[in-house]
């Protein structure tokens, strides 16, 4: 936990206090931000309380009295539960905005973890809550320099491996045949050779199952990759070292001479629509101006809505990208959510735009990383179908 940061945070957003809770694990937020040990055997509530100045607050039950004593701060403990409402009412008693995981409506429904009770538990002492969705993303979206190269250390092995996983497609399919479950089982073996881990495996959809944007491949129901098939690759792995960061990527390919004109048509359209949100997020940037995730969605979705598919592009147009696949930071919505958070610098999202039709789907991603005054794709991009 970097306290000095967190108040900092606060005080430049004018909040009083940041209140975490917690009751059986429910949060691992707060325990990612305040670096307790997810092991922690949680029967009672405990709660800790980051105002914007002085000394943090602890409260925790006496059953389990030891469970922040990590943490800096006053403990206070409680046993009954009208000890805790009285003991909670003098914590909170000098600050009136409290942050928690919360958000209006369950609009970031990622970080909107306090249960409706404690929430009321809380206003009833008269307190304004407020989300803690852009403090969220501060502390556990934003990278450090170590994190950054693991990033990079990623990309160049998964680029590599994404050409040669195309030419071994090709190989195989000349060669007596191959199908998906092989295929992706031939990632994750490339992972452990080259020491990156990853929490699922790659998907690796031909035809029809790439127009499903998580199918998974089987093993026991094995699906040929033949000549003429459409071939979708989604990769995301990250450097099996600590803190590491994720690299995911989506390229197409087509096992034949040419891909039909339906396939160039789409691919096209979800190519462009891909450039016109990394075009949004450049610019932004680099003209110093704030900017959202839902802008990024809607230049890209507008892109695909005026070629005539938006009925075929069924997800966000991205996700922030940090120790998990999926991380704490503003993704590139306003389809699922209208995501209000700031694109903060020293973090990564991708952009992957989808048109997925019944016959096949396409999808094209990339991986961007914000700075303080300039953001780039961090890795080769894909601008025509690969022909296998």
């Amino acid at each position: 936990m970097n306290l000095p940061a967190i108040q900092s945070a606060l005080r430049e957003r004018n909040i009083d206090a940041w209140l975490f809770y917690d009751h059986h694990r429910r949060d691992p937020i707060a325990y990612r931000v305040l670096g307790l040990p997810q092991s922690l055997m949680v029967t009672r509530r405990w709660f800790y309380l980051i105002p914007a100045h002085g000394d943090p607050l602890k409260l925790v039950h006496k059953v389990e009295a030891g469970h922040l004593d990590t943490l800096p701060g006053t403990k206070l403990q409680y046993s009954g539960w009208q000890e805790l409402f009285d003991v909670l009412k003098t914590m909170l008693a000098s600050y009136r905005d409290i942050a928690m995981q919360y958000s209006p409506n369950n609009i970031v429904f990622y970080v909107s973890l306090v249960d409706g009770g404690t929430l009321d538990l809380v206003r009833g002492l008269g307190k304004n809550v407020v989300s803690s969705a852009d403090l969220v993303a501060l502390f556990e979206a934003t990278w450090t320099e170590d994190q950054i190269k693991s990033h990079f250390a990623a990309r160049d092995v998964i680029d590599a491996m994404t050409a040669e996983a195309f030419k071994e497609i090709g190989r195989r399919t000349r060669n007596g045949g191959t199908t998906e479950h092989e295929i992706q089982q031939w990632f994750m073996e490339a992972f452990r050779r080259e020491n990156l881990m990853t929490d699922d495996p790659p998907i690796v959809a031909v035809n029809g199952n790439s127009g499903n944007p998580h199918y998974e491949p089987r093993a026991d129901h094995p699906v040929p990759i033949r000549r003429g098939d459409f071939v979708l690759l989604d990769i995301w792995a990250k450097k099996n070292i600590p803190d590491a960061v994720y690299y995911d990527i989506t390229w197409t390919g087509f096992v034949g001479p040419a891909p039909s004109g339906r396939m160039f048509e789409i691919f096209t359209i979800v190519r462009d629509a891909r450039d016109a949100g990394v075009k949004t997020v450049l610019d932004a940037i680099g003209a110093g101006r704030r900017i959202a995730g839902w802008e990024v969605d809607r230049a890209a979705r507008g892109h695909i809505r005026q070629s005539g598919y938006g009925d075929y592009f069924i997800h966000r147009t991205g996700h922030s990208i940090g120790t998990d696949v999926h991380a704490n930071g503003a993704n590139m919505d306003d389809l699922e959510i209208h995501d209000e958070r700031q694109i903060l610098p020293n973090s990564c999202f991708s952009i992957e735009p989808g048109i997925y039709l019944p016959e096949f789907g396409v999808r094209s991603e990339v991986n961007v990383l914000v700075r303080a005054k300039s953001a780039e794709v961090t890795g080769k991009i894909q601008n025509e179908i690969v022909i296998i």
